[in-house]
């Protein structure tokens, strides 16, 4: 029993993190560990031994539990590489070759996502080796998708941060705001509400929602930071944080 202790931990944790999460799954787990285990233990001693490591090491549950959701995302993010991690047009700012890519998922007629934007401005001045980038998720209104449309046709013409600003400091959406953003960013608003038309833009707005979905995204702004997904309005200090694990997790 105590080479189970000492030399197993990690083991246990996983199958104590099974029976949090899947209960009768891990007794699967627990009949696998008895047959290969080296020492030969039976399934109720393998049980016990869960049971008693757990309440001894209670924390091992959300560490467990976050752990197994980091990594069915990151196998959504893998799965889904370029319509999460690579930009669409300019949509992007920081450093092109950034270590670390932090994507926020955002609604035009977000307050919160509104007042991200110094918060994302602060993090690229603190961090030079990072890469932000802007994908459209226009859940809240029509005016949402509407402005989602126009700014993707800026992004595709090289204008995305202008006009990613102009809309956000022209208060709530509206057909007035939005042209009074297009002419701010060098845009034509004719011709831009013409090319907003285009499937290819319709296509990317879809693509979006979809991986929102998948990744279980409650809201604007959401955030993908590494193999983690978090649906809030986050500081900087949090931001910054993230950034650091995944940094660590990688050397």
């Amino acid at each position: 029993m105590s080479e189970l202790l000492s030399g197993g931990k990690a083991l246990l944790a996983a199958v104590a993190a099974g029976a949090a999460l899947i209960g009768a799954g891990a007794v699967a787990l627990a009949n696998r560990f008895t047959v290969e285990s080296p020492v030969g233990a039976g399934r109720a001693g393998i049980e016990q031994v869960v049971h008693d490591y757990v309440l001894a090491h209670p924390e091992i549950i959300p560490e467990a539990m976050d752990l197994m959701r980091d990594r069915d995302t990151g196998r959504i993010i893998a799965g889904s590489r370029d319509a999460i991690l690579k930009p669409y047009g300019s949509a992007w700012a920081g450093n092109p070759n950034g270590d670390v890519t932090l994507v926020e998922y955002f609604d035009y007629n977000c307050g919160f996502c509104r007042s991200s934007l110094p918060t994302i401005t602060r993090l690229i001045a603190s961090d030079p080796k990072i890469r932000v980038i802007f994908r459209e998720l226009p859940i809240l209104s029509e005016e949402s998708r509407t402005a989602a449309r126009l700014s993707l046709v800026a992004a595709e013409q090289g204008k995305f941060k202008p006009f990613h600003e102009a809309v956000y400091a022209g208060g709530p959406i509206s057909a007035q705001s939005l042209a009074r953003a297009l002419k701010l960013a060098g845009l034509d608003p004719v011709a831009s509400t013409a090319a907003a038309a285009n499937p290819r833009i319709e296509a990317e707005i879809q693509s979006n929602l979809m991986i929102a979905q998948k990744l279980g995204m409650s809201g604007t702004p959401s955030w993908v930071i590494g193999d983690h997904v978090v649906s809030s309005a986050l500081p900087l200090e949090d931001l910054q944080a993230a950034v650091a694990k995944v940094r660590a997790k990688r050397r």
